[in-house]
């Protein structure tokens, strides 16, 4: 069983920074590429950042290019998601996930808790 726990969100003012936490198990951490989602209210969960498992290969949205650094941490069994220049639609909670390179859709059959980022005006 891989455990998910995401942290480190919050609310902010337009404009401002955040950095997302994904604590995993690890047991299969080093070889899985890994993905940040996000959900806001009303609407589908959507693919936002992916990783490689080297760490080596990273891939955005088009909505968060630019804005968005996803990063790995092995030794920590972690990956970030730091978020700049935060904008009132990346409003929604955030979730991350297991998945294959170059793909967009989650692997595990369940998700963390996930965080809470809300941007306000």
């Amino acid at each position: 069983q891989v455990q998910l726990v995401e942290s480190g969100g919050g609310l902010v003012q337009a404009g401002g920074s955040l950095t997302l936490s994904c604590a995993t198990s690890g047991r299969t951490f080093s070889s899985a590429a890994m993905a940040w989602f996000r959900q806001a209210p009303g609407k589908e969960r959507e693919f936002v950042a992916r990783i490689a498992n080297s760490g080596g290969s990273t891939y955005y949205t088009d909505p968060v290019k630019g804005r968005f650094t996803i990063s790995r941490h092995t030794a920590k069994n972690t990956v970030y998601l730091q978020m700049n220049s935060l904008k009132p639609e990346d409003t929604a909670v955030y979730y991350c996930n297991q998945v294959r390179i170059g793909s967009r859709e989650p692997i595990l059959g369940y998700w963390g808790q996930g965080t809470q980022v809300t941007v306000s005006v």
